[in-house]
């Protein structure tokens, strides 16, 4: 016996269905693109053909199909869509459809159905034209087939980023500690405490973060393994799209797709690198590595501000720890620069500004409570 409840999702499901259906429709007809407009297509006829699904269930439940008329949302990404270009609420359209895969990836009915696997497709796709809507040149072939992974500057980023935060969070203790008492010692014992907590605490949260990555990525690999085995065809057909997103003709993108998913193993790592954009070799990388050298940059910016304060006491060593860490703050903002490209000199002296400000607001507040504080 199907509950009210049950009634009452079906009905849901269906006007979302009916709603995506349409506005990919509209998408369709306000894009350019001739791949891009036969894969709205394809994706509008995915979604009405999930939308049939429910209107079975309903009439199967004895309950009355509604009348369907579009919603205001609807009605607003495809006038977006005809007025601005499609490219405007792509972002907007991926969110809807992680939202989708989530929704069902709980309701009993979809179970083996493939709904579920289609949505996280679509929601997939969307991100992918949403970062790059232009898509790619339908002749590179070779790069559509994960043997060419991106590289860029990433791990250089974390790195001068990891220092950053070292010199700067240590600097503005230090200076902190100096503008309430000008105790080297106690400046020294505060400089040593603030790195080892730092490091330690950067290490604990990137092991953390990539190890939850490493056990996320395992997990999807498995869900999209399972879907290998089970439904081959839905795989090929998501693949497909995938790389007419990315600028193939139809017949093109089902070539490439077949080809690949013929060898089981090549078939997974493709749909992993393509579907998940995930290297299943690496899952990530470590999480050790990843501590470790989180905690050895933070240390290592860390320790410039504290360095005076093994040779020296008083004033001096609190002149020095700040030129030391001006010095320190340039290298950094001249570092970053190696990827994004801009002017060494400026983003150098940028990044002076910004992390002797911060040391000056925290002396300023050691110097207030200082005072204010009996001794």
């Amino acid at each position: 016996m199907t509950s009210r409840s049950d009634i009452k999702r079906y009905r849901d499901n269906l006007k979302e269905e009916r709603n995506a259906a349409a506005l990919y429709d509209r998408m369709a007809a306000a894009e350019n693109h001739p791949q891009l407009k036969d894969l709205y297509r394809k994706l509008a006829d995915t979604e009405r053909k999930h939308a049939l699904v429910w209107e079975t269930r309903l009439r199967e439940a004895g309950a009355e199909v509604p009348v369907w008329k579009a919603d205001w949302r609807t009605r607003l990404l495809g006038w977006l869509a005809r007025r601005f270009g499609v490219n405007l609420v792509l972002p907007t359209i991926a969110d809807l459809e992680q939202g989708a895969g989530n929704r069902y990836s709980g309701q009993p009915e979809v179970k083996g159905t493939g709904m579920a696997a289609e949505e996280r497709s679509h929601a997939r796709i969307f991100r992918m034209l949403s970062s790059d809507p232009k898509g790619l040149d339908g002749g590179a072939v070779t790069r559509f087939e994960g043997r060419h992974p991106a590289t860029g500057g990433n791990a250089l980023r974390a790195g001068v980023l990891g220092a950053n935060d070292g010199l700067v969070s240590v600097l503005s203790l230090v200076m902190g500690v100096a503008g309430a008492a000008m105790d080297s010692h106690a400046i020294l014992i505060a400089g040593l405490a603030g790195l080892l907590a730092g490091a330690i605490s950067m290490a604990l949260g990137e092991w953390l973060s990539v190890q939850s990555s490493r056990e996320l990525y395992a997990r999807q690999i498995a869900i999209e393994k399972d879907e290998l085995a089970t439904a081959p065809q839905e795989e090929c057909e998501e693949l497909a799209l995938i790389y007419q997103a990315k600028g193939l003709d139809a017949v093109q993108a089902h070539q490439v797709a077949e080809r690949l998913l013929a060898d089981p193993v090549q078939a997974l790592n493709t749909l992993s690198r393509e579907e998940l954009g995930m290297n299943p070799d690496e899952l990530g990388g470590s999480a050790w590595v990843a501590a470790s050298t989180s905690f050895l940059l933070f240390a290592l910016g860390a320790v410039v501000p504290v360095l005076p304060f093994f040779f020296t006491d008083g004033q001096p060593a609190v002149m020095w720890s700040g030129g030391l860490s001006a010095i320190g703050l340039f290298i950094i903002g001249a570092g970053i620069t190696l990827v994004t490209g801009r002017n060494f000199f400026w983003a150098g002296i940028r990044q002076v500004i910004f992390g002797l400000g911060a040391a000056a607001i925290t002396f300023g507040i050691g110097r207030l409570l200082g005072v204010q504080v009996p001794g």
